[in-house]
């Protein structure tokens, strides 16, 4: 709670020197060794994915990825052909004049 307003826990007693900063921080030597030892335990020798975010995946299924890539983006542009069909229909049949009942076509 550094500098709470509510409680003041950081301002020193009346008639009392202000508190002394300390730097918890610490030495560049030390980040410098955990930061060594730290990679070498999380060191891998996996391939690097190709895309950020993606695992590497295997060549052998890469013909099934493409295949299913490929179902995927037809769907897609499909549904999207389908709805603005659809939209342009609704939208012929707002505009269509409205015919009395019973009149002929």
């Amino acid at each position: 709670m550094a500098n709470d307003p509510i409680f003041e826990t950081d301002r020193s007693p009346p008639g009392k020197p202000d508190a002394i900063e300390i730097d918890t921080g610490l030495p560049e030597p030390v980040r410098d060794h955990l930061g060594q030892q730290l990679r070498s335990v999380f060191a891998t020798h996996d391939d690097a994915p190709r895309f950020l975010g993606e695992p590497a995946v295997p060549e052998e299924f890469a013909p099934q990825l493409r295949r299913l890539e490929t179902r995927l983006k037809t769907h897609e542009e499909g549904t999207v052909a389908v709805e603005q069909a659809l939209d342009g229909l609704l939208d012929d049949l707002k505009e269509a004049p409205s015919r009395p009942a019973g009149s002929a076509l």
